[in-house]
């Protein structure tokens, strides 16, 4: 089944679906594999591997690692064109559209291109938004990009928009790894009300209350990333899970 294909069925049977992001310079080896175990037993849907700013080269060992520990799909989140690995399942293919810097929207893009192709890999075009969270991430550094005003729903949402006319499969509204903040409901809520297209939120996410509340306001894919780094925070995993999977009855 094709990764779309598949999230689509997890969104339609579930109500949403859980992401969980693993940065491969913080979570590997014999961890990673433990970790991964975890979370497929724990009712996540989906890994998101990479980010923006990645110090050592262990991300196709990293995924074989993954493949081995369970079933659960593996998504590149690239942050550069060195994230670019065959062995995933499909690779999130990020325009920054919330910037205005062209290498982030589509300068990049055309050079890995030739490589995405040649290596088979399934592409899901992301509308990749930067939202203002409190303090800056790494994210808004290494793209030298400025985030959308949190109190600016309505620029999200015309962006998001735009998106989707532009042919895009996701939004992806960030608040950023390790954000003092997360995405606003309100603006979640105006983004997801424009859209057609199924909007992802991450960032800043801690607790899985917070979590129900972004999909209650329309997210339909949560993503949460350096709070697992924490080994003593894995038994959250199925109480994120369970607050995302809004749906009561499940048909599998």
């Amino acid at each position: 089944m094709r990764i779309y294909n598949y999230i689509s069925q997890i969104i339609s049977q579930k109500g949403a679906c859980y992401f969980i992001l693993i940065d491969p310079d913080k979570i590997t080896g014999e961890k990673l594999s433990k970790f991964t175990k975890h979370c497929q037993d724990s009712g996540a849907d989906a890994f998101l591997i990479g980010g923006s700013l990645m110090l050592g080269n262990s991300l196709p060992s990293d995924i074989e690692i993954i493949k081995k520990s369970c079933t659960l799909p593996v998504i590149i989140f690239p942050g550069g064109l060195n994230q670019i690995v065959p062995n995933a399942d499909a690779l999130l293919y990020i325009s920054l559209i919330s910037g205005r810097n062209a290498d982030q929207i589509i300068g990049k893009h055309v050079l890995a291109a030739p490589v995405i192709r040649k290596m088979n890999l399934e592409t899901l075009s992301t509308g990749y938004m930067l939202i203002e969270s409190g303090n800056v991430t790494t994210a808004e550094y290494m793209s030298g990009s400025r985030p959308i005003p949190r109190n600016k729903p309505e620029i999200a949402a015309a962006t998001a928009l735009a998106a989707e006319y532009m042919g895009m499969k996701f939004i992806y509204l960030e608040a950023g790894s390790g954000a003092l903040n997360s995405v606003p409901s309100e603006m979640i809520k105006m983004v997801s009300s424009a859209c057609s297209i199924p909007v992802i939120v991450g960032g800043g996410i801690r607790n899985a209350e917070t979590a129900r509340e972004k999909v209650i306001n329309g997210a339909k894919i949560i993503v949460t990333g350096n709070y697992f780094e924490d080994e003593q925070n894995w038994d959250s995993v199925k109480k994120f899970s369970d607050a995302i999977h809004i749906k009561k009855s499940i048909e599998v």
